[in-house]
Order: structure tokens, then C-alpha cells, then sequence
């Protein structure tokens, strides 16, 4: 992170096409135009960013006037906050009126205030490193102003987060921006500064007024990052997760008296860690959110035995229930709750077939059950093995790649990912003569039961199973 001495911070802020262009026709305006923020410290540590934000001491109508001629497109939703979204050149651009705001602190409303300077624009930013800002009104590099007040570069070359005024005063206008820490220790790799923390810890409780929707932006931003384990256990360590994601905390226990079993935290954390050196494509949303919750259910269903044992029957049923109940608090959406419940509900299928030499018609019903979350459930089956005994994973690992190979050979034979009954409801009620109604479903899901069991069926074989089973629950079946 550290800047080379031979070049002025400004110099080393690329300047797009885009900033380039609105520093003219502001500049030509008699107005400041500065780039502040995220694009800023990304750019001083070497990072893309996809959209550009900027300053300004022209006021919003001013603003939407300054950038409609240039603009393929221009936003007006944030203009009563001072602020104007434009495309230009094909980059999304947020054009922002300087500000000094005060906030009400019972929600995080603020009362909107526009600003004389840059310097009052800066301080109310949530950490130095995002109050620093590159004029770009200047044609020339060696011309852009760099301006940091509250040394931001200094705390950005020592990956350091800090706050522009007291963190209390800054974290008690937006109680989210604790949230936000969390984030960019993922996000970033940098640390938090020790005051900081102290005031994250102290004032947790606060977050309790932000709406769920921003909490889960924020968590998502967390669990996208580069370092998602290091931001968890910043929210852990600062009880800030006590108050947005308590189902985490809550598995730092031992599980029996003598304090001899994994603890259950550190071991969930370890299979996040594990889940995300399997991905191929990418940051993982889904995969990251059930490695995180796959235990969740252990607390609640924890028994000691005699002779030290521990155990924690069906933790997967109330941990997926937990999940789906956690996700719902923070209005994710119905797609992204629904599988996340489903991975940590099947998570512990596979250790029957340790225990035991599974049937086709089992293999059938894993697959089936996890349809298309099949590669996420492979990817969490094999991250849930954190066992120091190296013949113990070992043998996990074999007995995985042995349930694979078996995947695999029936899937060739039998197209496992689109099992379906061998008669579809159209023949059955052809075949018996009946209209649709609950009859049909039930002999549909007798057939599909069938297949599951057997395995493919002929056409002839498929048709005399239907009419046994209609001669047994049709409505002339005897009842005894």
C-alpha cells in the first residue's frame, strides 16, 4: 500500500476519461470538482473500481444542468441529498453537493446540510482513508491537488482503519459504519485501529436501529470478500454479531465439561475457510452463507452422555430452520434462503453412507434432493472435515470420491438430474380414465417414489405398476 516518494499522491490517481471530462465542464463553470473516496484509495492501492464519485461545491440543480449535455444517462433519486448519478463515457458516475451534515442519532437520518468546503465534505466520511479526494479540474497531473486532512494515506500505507473525527461521534451518526469496518477488514486486509474497536465494542447495541436490508448489504459486501474469516471475527470480537448474526457467537462453547471437543466456532470457521479454496468460478454467496450456518443447529440440540460424550441429533433439521429464520430477519431473498436452508439441511446425508453401503436408490434420492445444489453440497460435504487425524480425513475423502464415482455412473446411465416418473401426469390420467385432481398427484408421486427405488422402468412395466397401485388406492379399492 505504501506510494512511491517519486510521485505526488494525485499523480499516482489515474484520472478516466470520464473525471476527466466532468473537471472540464466544471472547471469551465468556476467550479470545483474533486474525486473522492473509494475510487481514490482504490486506485492508490492498485484496485478497480467500477463507478466514480466526486465532490462538488456546485448545488444539485446545478449539478443535473452541468452534466445532462454530457450524460447518456442521469439519476435524480439521491438529488434531495445533494445528489446527481450521470453515465458518461459508459461509467457510472455519483456527482455530490459538499456537505455537513448532522444526524438526528435515533435513526441515521441525517439532516442535510451543504457545505462550504471540501475539508467539511471529508470529515463526515466514515474512515480517513475514505476522506481523501484528487482534484480533477486540472488537465495536467502535476496541477491536481491531492488533499487528505485527516491522514488517510498514512493510515491507508499502514492498512489501518480510522475515523475523520472521534470514532464515537462518527459511529453515533451512523451506526452502520461499525458494520462497514467489518467489511473492509474482509474486503481490504487492513486492520482496526485500537481506539476504533474500543468504540465498536462499546456502542454495539446501536446497530440495532439500522433496517435489515442495509445489515445484509453490508454482511454480503463481508462474506464476498478476500478475507471473510478475519471480518467475522471482527464482528465476533466486538459483539456487533451478537446484535446482526447472533447464531455465530453463540457456537463459541465447549461442548462437554472438560472442554475437550472442537469448539464448534473455530471449527465453522475453518470449513468457511475450506469451502472458499473450492470454489472454481468465483466468490460463492450461497456456498459461503451455508458453510457459515451448517452448525448453527448444535447449540440448541447439544446432550452430554455418560463418559464425556456430546451429541447433537438433528442439528441439521433446526440449524436449517435456523438459517432459513436468520435470512428471513434480513429480507434476503426467497431464492438465496432457499438453498442455503436446503445445503444445511442435507449436509449430514453423507455420513450415513460412511456408515453404511448406500443403494442406487439412495445415491438417487442425494442427488435428486439436492438438484442443482449438487456441486455446492460435494464442495460443503468435503470443507465440513477439519479433523487433525490425517487417516480419518483421509478415509472421508476416499469414501466422498467413492459416493462421486457412483454419482457419476448412474448418471450416465440413468440422467439422475432430471429424474421423473416413467409416466407423466397426462398418461396417468389417460391410463385409469381420470380427470386432474389430487388422485393424479398422489399416483404421480407413488411412480416417482418407484423410480427412486428402481430405477428406470419400461413403458409396459410402468403402466402395470399404475394400474396395481390404482387397483389398491382408486376410488374402488377396497377399503378392508
Amino acid at each position: 500500500m505504501s506510494a512511491t516518494s517519486a510521485a505526488s499522491p494525485a499523480e499516482l490517481v489515474p484520472v478516466p476519461p470520464a473525471a476527466a471530462e466532468l473537471g472540464r465542464v466544471f472547471a469551465a463553470a468556476g467550479h470545483e470538482l474533486h474525486l473522492v473516496g473509494g475510487p481514490v484509495r482504490d486506485a492508490l492501492m492498485g484496485r478497480a473500481c467500477a463507478d466514480l464519485d466526486f465532490a462538488t461545491d456546485a448545488r444539485p440543480e446545478r449539478i443535473r444542468a452541468l452534466v445532462e449535455p454530457i450524460a447518456s444517462a442521469v439519476w435524480t433519486t439521491g438529488i434531495a441529498f445533494g445528489t446527481v448519478g450521470a453515465q458518461v463515457h459508459g461509467v457510472p458516475c455519483e456527482i455530490t453537493t459538499f456537505r455537513a451534515d448532522r444526524y438526528d442519532r435515533v435513526s441515521r437520518n441525517p439532516e442535510v446540510a451543504w457545505g462550504d468546503t471540501l475539508t467539511d465534505d471529508l470529515r463526515r466520511r466514515d474512515f480517513t482513508m475514505n476522506a481523501m479526494a484528487v482534484s480533477v479540474t486540472a488537465d495536467a497531473p502535476t496541477d491536481r491537488v491531492f488533499s487528505d486532512p485527516f491522514g488517510g494515506l498514512a493510515d491507508l500505507a499502514r492498512g489501518v482503519l480510522r475515523t475523520p473525527g472521534t470514532p464515537q461521534e462518527s459511529f453515533a451518526d451512523d451506526p452502520l459504519r461499525m458494520l462497514r469496518a467489518a467489511r473492509f477488514v474482509s474486503t481490504l486486509g487492513v486492520t482496526v485501529d485500537p481506539a476504533v474497536r474500543a468504540a465498536m465494542t462499546d456502542m454495539a447495541a446501536e446497530l440495532g436501529r439500522i433496517t435489515p436490508e442495509r445489515v445484509l448489504a453490508e454482511l454480503t459486501k463481508l462474506l464476498l470478500g478476500a478475507h471473510p474469516r478475519t471480518g467475522l471475527e471482527t464482528l465476533v470480537d466486538t459483539g456487533l454479531a451478537d446484535v446482526v448474526l447472533p447464531e455465530l457467537p453463540a457456537l463459541r462453547m465447549a461442548a462437554d465439561e472438560h472442554g475437550q471437543h472442537k469448539d464448534v466456532y473455530a471449527h465453522t470457521l475453518q470449513v468457511l475457510d475450506q469451502a472458499i479454496d473450492l470454489e472454481q468460478d468465483g466468490p460463492d454467496l450461497v456456498l459461503r452463507w451455508a458453510a457459515l450456518m451448517h452448525d448453527i443447529g448444535k447449540p440448541a440440540t447439544r446432550e452430554f452422555l455418560p463418559g464425556g460424550r456430546v451429541t447433537f441429533h438433528h442439528h441439521e433439521v433446526v440449524g436449517a430452520r435456523m438459517a432459513r429464520d436468520r435470512l428471513r430477519a434480513l429480507r434476503a431473498g426467497k431464492e438465496l434462503i432457499d438453498e442455503v436452508r436446503q445445503l444445511v439441511f442435507l449436509h449430514l446425508r453423507f455420513y450415513g453412507y460412511r456408515s453404511s453401503q448406500w443403494t442406487d436408490s439412495a445415491v438417487r434420492r442425494y442427488v435428486v434432493d439436492a438438484g442443482p445444489l449438487l456441486p455446492r453440497l460435494n464442495k460443503l460435504v468435503r470443507s465440513d472435515c477439519t479433523t487433525r487425524n490425517r487417516r480419518k480425513a483421509a478415509a472421508l475423502s476416499s469414501a466422498y470420491d467413492t459416493l462421486e464415482q457412483r454419482i457419476a455412473q448412474l448418471q450416465e446411465q440413468e440422467q439422475l438430474d432430471a429424474v421423473r416418473p416413467d409416466l407423466d401426469g397426462n398418461e396417468i390420467m389417460r391410463l385409469l380414465d381420470i380427470p386432474p385432481g389430487p388422485l393424479v398427484g398422489r399416483a404421480y408421486k407413488h411412480l416417482l417414489e418407484v423410480r427412486m427405488q428402481e430405477g428406470p422402468l419400461e413403458h409396459d412395466a410402468a403402466v402395470a405398476e399404475l394400474r396395481r397401485w390404482y387397483a389398491e388406492h382408486g376410488p374402488g379399492a377396497s377399503t378392508g
